[in-house]
């Protein structure tokens, strides 16, 4: 909930520190007061677009803050989370607005963009006026709030992963048709590239082995020679490795006669020797590999060019010839099973969207009796608002195949229908702005609890009524406050005296100035400010018993 706003430089404020409670707050006041310079403020602070007019004369720059209290496992605390920002049970919305129109926002003194301020204004407070724009006016929330007034997540998840699985196979199959249809459009071609590398056999890895061939190949006759000449050197007249062990032997008959100084001069030779015979080895198994056979290299060479040249024509890398048959291959036979596997995607796709169907179906039943529910429960509301000849009713519109998504088969829209025999149309089209703000009220009684915000605003919900109506308002107020902080602009003394909390907001002159101040009423001024509401100017004797009237049925 909202539990404090400091504003400072606004329009008509210099200073201003409000700490809100919880349950139903008033804040009433002269027309003209500044009422509507706090709802700015707060709105500046939840992300609204700014305006250097709000900045007050002579001021650098104005700046409003909101702290909230936030619930755990509140909406507001995966967006942080989600950004990375620093969280806690504490939130701190601050925005700052220079003189020429240039702002900055932060959320718990972190800098951040306004479009986060706003995601989490949104899921906290929702402020609603006479001529405002209202998340419920938008036919594009009207789906999600019936669901959850319906308590119908469950089943939209199960349509939302239905429509995902029948998507997926849809998509399948339709690229399953593409490389059909390509593959028959390129038969000879494939059938040709099939055969050809089915002759070429190439294998993991032979380009390197050619190459190490061919290179061994080109320079046969020098690695001959030196080879040779290495082999003869080591073993004629004798074996190096020979000559080595003899030595070797030859001191091991005289070691024990050294004392020890023998030892290492033996090891060195016994490596030696190892080395040697291993060195030569190898010599002679290179001499063995040798191919001085100039037919040869030709084979090797073209084997190579021709392997380059397939790899070439078919954009792939030599090493990747191998698994460019094995696909062809198989391409080639899917091509000659006559689509087998296609018919199996298409059936497969036939099978997600008749259980996406089914899932469909279901929600657009329990749709049915949610909206039934849902049109009785705002119908019983709109009585006491002096909206009796009014209708609620929640349309559910089919739509066609090529409409259906993952939120189901209809489009959901909320009607009303002012005057009896008249077709029920849009909210914001059909009804005032005084009805409006009732239809909003009466929504919010029964919808209460099913949305993230924790703070609601009224800016004149009781605007041309008053009486019974009027009373029947701040009833219905005061019980939306048992499950939200609720704080209402008002005119009317019956919508005032039910107010747990009660503000008043006045124009005063400073050094000259004009500025907007708000003070926290105790029981005695209430009941002031109640009978001047009732009274006007003057208040009378008479206007304080009706306001204590009035507070003690409160």
């Amino acid at each position: 909930m909202l539990r404090a706003l400091a504003i400072r430089d606004v329009v008509l404020i210099e200073r201003l520190d409000i700490d809100f409670q919880s349950g139903l707050s008033a804040l009433t006041g002269e027309t003209g007061a500044g009422k509507s310079i706090l709802l700015d403020s707060l709105a500046l602070a939840l992300g609204a677009r700014s305006d250097s007019g709000l900045v007050r004369a002579g001021a650098g720059q104005a700046s409003v803050a909101a702290v909230f209290d936030l619930p755990s496992g509140h909406l507001a605390a995966t967006i942080l989370a989600e950004q990375g920002l620093d969280g806690g049970s504490e939130l701190v919305l601050r925005r700052i607005v220079e003189a020429n129109g240039r702002s900055r926002a932060f959320v718990n003194d972190q800098p951040a963009s306004v479009g986060l301020m706003r995601q989490l204004g949104d899921a906290l407070v929702e402020i609603h006026g006479q001529f405002e724009s209202h998340s419920l006016l938008n036919p594009a929330t009207h789906r999600a709030v019936l669901d959850a007034f319906g308590q119908l997540d469950n089943l939209t998840s199960q349509v939302r992963g239905g429509y995902a699985l029948w998507r997926a196979a849809a998509s399948a199959r339709k690229q399953a048709e593409a490389d059909l249809a390509k593959a028959r459009a390129e038969e000879e071609e494939l059938r040709f590239a099939v055969d050809e590398l089915k002759k070429l056999a190439p294998q993991p890895g032979e380009e390197a082995q050619l190459a190490e061939k061919r290179a061994l190949m080109m320079h046969a006759e020098k690695l001959a020679e030196g080879v040779n000449g290495a082999l003869q050197t080591l073993t004629r007249p004798a074996s190096v490795e020979g000559a080595l062990r003899t030595a070797c032997r030859q001191l091991e008959k005289v070691a024990e006669k050294a004392g020890g100084a023998l030892a290492g001069a033996i090891q060195a030779l016994e490596r030696a020797a190892i080395e040697a015979e291993e060195g030569l080895a190898q010599i002679e198994r290179l001499q063995s590999e040798i191919d001085l056979d100039p037919a040869h290299l030709e084979q090797v060479e073209e084997r190579l060019f021709t392997l380059k040249q397939v790899a070439r024509k078919h954009g792939v890398e030599v090493g990747q010839l191998a698994d460019l048959a094995h696909r062809l291959e198989n391409r080639l036979a899917d091509l000659d099973g006559g689509g087998k596997g296609l018919a199996r995607l298409a059936q497969a796709e036939a099978e997600a969207r008749e259980s996406y169907l089914k899932l469909a179906r279901q929600l657009t039943v329990q749709r049915g009796k949610a909206a039934a529910k849902l049109d009785d429960a705002v119908a019983r509301e709109l009585a006491p608002l002096k909206l009796d000849k009014a209708r609620f009713a929640t349309m559910l519109e089919p739509l066609g195949e090529a409409d259906w998504s993952e939120t189901g088969m209809e489009r959901v829209a909320f009607q009303v229908a002012t005057n009896p025999g008249a077709a029920p149309g849009p909210l914001n089209k059909i009804a005032s702005g005084g009805e409006l703000s009732r239809f909003m009220l009466a929504l919010k009684v029964v919808l209460a609890g099913i949305s993230p915000v924790t703070s609601l605003v009224f800016d004149e919900v009781d605007s041309g009524i008053g009486g019974a109506v009027a009373a029947a308002v701040g009833e219905r107020l005061k019980r939306l406050a048992s499950s939200l902080q609720l704080l209402v602009v008002t005119h009317s003394p019956q919508v005032a005296a039910q107010a747990d909390h009660h503000y008043r907001v006045a124009k005063a002159e400073a050094k000259g100035a004009m500025t907007t101040r708000i003070e926290p009423l105790d029981p005695e001024n209430r009941i002031e400010e109640v009978a001047r509401m009732l009274s006007g100017a003057e208040v009378t004797g008479e206007a304080r018993q009706a306001a204590w009237r009035l507070m003690g049925r409160a």
